[in-house]
């Protein structure tokens, strides 16, 4: 007792003459200008994971072809990847708990290594297939969110994450024209080489300017005690305990369901573009680069501007609301150019659903926590690419494509009214 005493006395006396140490390797120690700098290396990070991920989700149809996958064939290949991403979303959060931010990123990293590797090698289909498994640990915008909750405080949370957005948007452009042009000019598996170079170069990022430990010292000592610390990587148990957490289960179940019908659409995009708007290839690259600009300007500017001025559950309404307006002009758009304009309420209210539930539901779980629930949150997008062909594809044959909208319009009033009546207890969240 005299000992922790003497503690915390030594650590009164630092902080009231403005002396703390600083000691390498330690997020509780690290000065202002260092945690800016190591959110700073996330974001490059997850910029430039974006980037290789997209240039090879623009080649890799043409690559299946190439090794004569037809088109059923393609579909299972893709539901393989989002049952895996699925099943490694929480894994990697947790891993990330365990054994710290920096190792998950790492982790992160090697398996993309080892995703384009494989990639390279992939002269035959079950190569192809097998260069999916990497993909179970391939969480780079997890792994970032796991840096920036932890070297953030609450009040900064919901801005640093937004900015994230301007990663995805510049991994949407600049992954989709590089793919393109480095197959086109140089072969079909470039792409995937320059992806196996820069994940490496990724992985040595991690390792020098990622500190061991992100976590303020201050938060080892209130949770040790103050969670379970399952010793497994995947346990129903600890899920189903995060999620009795007050407002977790309710905004988890916004977080899904506003969603849900949007993704469905996006998933049937590309046939939607071909039959419904009359696109070619290179309109429908077009339309997607638009899309990454939307995304860049509104989650990497607006969303942090929102959030200094305005509550998370009133930003968590309003997107809600803004996706029931965006299902009933996608219920009535007839052109490429009426998708154009609701393309903006729909960027807004993605990006900032996205963002505002991230931030809630990570201030919402003790800190020793947070990376299970990015894990759990981040595995949201893969269930959806998993079911949405299947539910996708039955709601365009049967309905055609105002379908989705309506069913965009009806979820989200639902949803509207149930956290317009609802008391979610935001109060009882971590501060």
């Amino acid at each position: 007792v005299s000992t922790m005493n003497a503690k915390t006395s030594s650590r009164g006396e630092e902080e009231a003459s403005g002396t703390r140490n600083e000691t390498p390797g330690e997020s509780g120690c690290l000065g202002e200008a260092k945690r800016r700098q190591v959110i700073r290396v996330a974001y490059v990070i997850a910029a430039l994971d974006l980037t290789f991920l997209f240039m090879q989700m623009g080649v890799m149809p043409y690559l299946a072809k190439s090794l004569g996958l037809d088109s059923v064939g393609f579909g299972y290949l893709q539901t393989i990847f989002g049952v895996l991403q699925l099943m490694g979303g929480y894994i990697f959060g947790r891993f990330a708990d365990q054994f710290g931010a920096r190792a998950a990123l790492i982790l992160s990293c090697v398996s993309g290594s080892i995703f384009f590797l494989l990639m390279t090698l992939s002269t035959s289909i079950p190569i192809l297939f097998l260069s999916r498994v990497p993909g179970v640990f391939m969480h780079g915008i997890p792994g970032a969110q796991k840096v920036i909750t932890d070297m953030t405080s609450p009040s900064q949370r919901a801005g640093a994450l937004g900015k994230l957005g301007f990663c995805f948007g510049v991994g949407i452009i600049f992954g989709s024209v590089l793919g393109g042009v480095l197959s086109t000019k140089f072969g079909i598996y470039v792409p995937a080489y320059v992806g196996l170079v820069g994940s490496v170069i990724n992985t040595l990022i991690a390792m020098v300017c990622i500190p061991s430990q992100t976590k303020p010292e201050s938060d080892h000592h209130v949770t040790e005690h103050s969670t379970s610390q399952s010793g497994s990587l995947f346990s129903i148990r600890e899920i189903l305990r995060l999620m009795k957490f007050p407002g977790v289960m309710e905004v988890f179940i916004v977080k899904v369901f506003a969603g849900l019908p949007i993704g469905l659409f996006m998933i049937m995009f590309s046939i939607i573009s071909m039959d419904f708007f009359g696109l070619e290839a290179v309109e429908s690259g077009y339309l997607m680069s638009y899309f990454g600009v939307l995304q860049m300007v509104v989650q990497g500017l607006v969303v942090g501007k929102l959030s200094n001025h305005c509550t998370e559950m009133t930003l968590l309404r309003l997107s809600v609301f803004v996706f029931a307006g965006v299902g009933l002009g996608m219920a009535l758009m007839r052109t490429v150019w009426h998708y154009c304009i609701i393309a903006v309420p729909l960027v807004f209210a993605f990006s900032t659903l996205a963002t505002i539930t991230d931030s809630i539901l990570t201030k919402a779980v003790p800190s020793s926590d947070t990376g299970a629930m990015l894990g759990i949150c981040a595995s949201v997008q893969p269930l959806t690419r998993t079911v949405g062909p299947t539910i996708g594809g039955v709601l365009y044959k049967q309905f055609g494509v105002s379908s989705f909208g309506y069913l965009q319009l009806m979820v989200n009033l639902g949803l509207f009214v149930y956290l317009w009546k609802s008391k979610i207890p935001l109060e009882g969240m971590k501060s």
